[in-house]
């Protein structure tokens, strides 16, 4: 059953950090994302204890997909509709927003975040396609660890985008998802979202963030509109978002896979700049993994090797 919620105030209380139970769940924050969402459920949902879903703003079959869902998998995909419009990063409302706001997307991440009730959670985008094997592995540690400590565990994705010649390719100006703004952490009343001008920044830990791995290949380049429709360009259009979709469209280039391990090989500047600070070595793990992860000579191979059939309909 979807819960329904307008005029959320965001307390550090509301995370209830001391009475979460042992477990590893995901919290997932959706405006019209029908294109991948059930594929990118079903192929997360048997590694998690729990989903929580928390939709806003939908003018598409978002909302009907997660009740048949919720009909199927019960309390561990629990559903909310966040009442309250909410501006999207990148524009001038988020920005002018104060992050208490119920319209700040600083808080409306916030409620996402409070109403999963495990120990270690990580966000969960609609576009997420899950790599199976990879995902297990990093779940099989953090359960024999209890948990990921003070540290989160990052991860990355690969972008994909249709590639002008047919089939698909990796955009030359985005190839890789996921930078450090994105793993599994345990909640504490210090991991929250807070505000950047530009976006929501998301809950850093008191540790280190340490890159586990490619869990996903990220769909958001294959959806409606290039995955921008949610940031509201019309209303934007000097923003960073706009100016990132006018690139794509009008300068398409793509990289093939042999390409991009090329493009991504770490060399001595990268290896140097490692030693400085843990992003920079985050960048230098990632790149590493990039080559051992995926070795095959195609994108398709790729697919086909590390997703079910049942979630490539239609990419591949």
């Amino acid at each position: 059953m979807t819960e329904t919620v307008s005029g959320y105030t965001f307390r550090a209380a509301d995370l209830k950090a001391g009475q979460r139970r042992p477990g590893i769940g995901a919290f997932m924050r959706i405006r019209n994302g029908a294109d991948f969402l059930e594929r990118t459920i079903l192929s997360h949902i048997g590694f998690f204890d729990e989903i929580v879903a928390v939709h806003s703003q939908c003018t598409d079959a978002t909302p009907d997909i997660l009740a048949r869902l919720q009909q199927v998998h019960g309390e561990k995909l629990r559903v909310f509709h966040y009442v309250d419009k909410v501006f999207p990063p990148g524009s001038a409302g988020h920005a002018a927003t104060p992050p208490s706001s119920p319209a700040s997307m600083v808080t409306y991440s916030n409620f996402a975040l409070a109403m999963t009730t495990t120990r270690t959670v990580t966000k969960l985008d609609d576009d997420h396609l899950a790599i199976g094997d990879a995902v297990a592995g990093v779940v099989a540690k953090l359960r024999k660890a209890g948990g990921a400590g003070d540290d989160m565990l990052s991860f990355s994705g690969l972008n994909l985008i249709a590639d002008p010649k047919g089939g698909l390719a990796i955009p030359r100006q985005d190839p890789l998802s996921g930078s450090g703004d994105i793993g599994f952490f345990d909640v504490t009343e210090k991991t929250v979202f807070t505000h950047d001008r530009r976006f929501e920044r998301v809950p850093r830990p008191a540790g280190q963030r340490r890159f586990s791995g490619f869990l996903y290949w990220h769909l958001k380049y294959l959806k409606t509109g290039l995955g921008f429709a949610n940031y509201d360009l019309e209303a934007n259009p000097d923003g960073r978002f706009a100016r990132r979709k006018q690139r794509l469209e009008t300068r398409p280039e793509v990289l093939n896979l042999a390409q991009l391990r090329q493009s991504q090989r770490p060399g001595l500047l990268m290896q140097a700049a490692a030693l400085t600070g843990q992003k920079k070595r985050m960048a230098l793990d990632r790149a590493r993994a990039l080559a051992t992860d995926f070795p095959d000579d195609s994108l398709e191979a790729a697919l086909r090797r590390t997703v079910a059939p049942e979630f490539l309909a239609g990419i591949v």
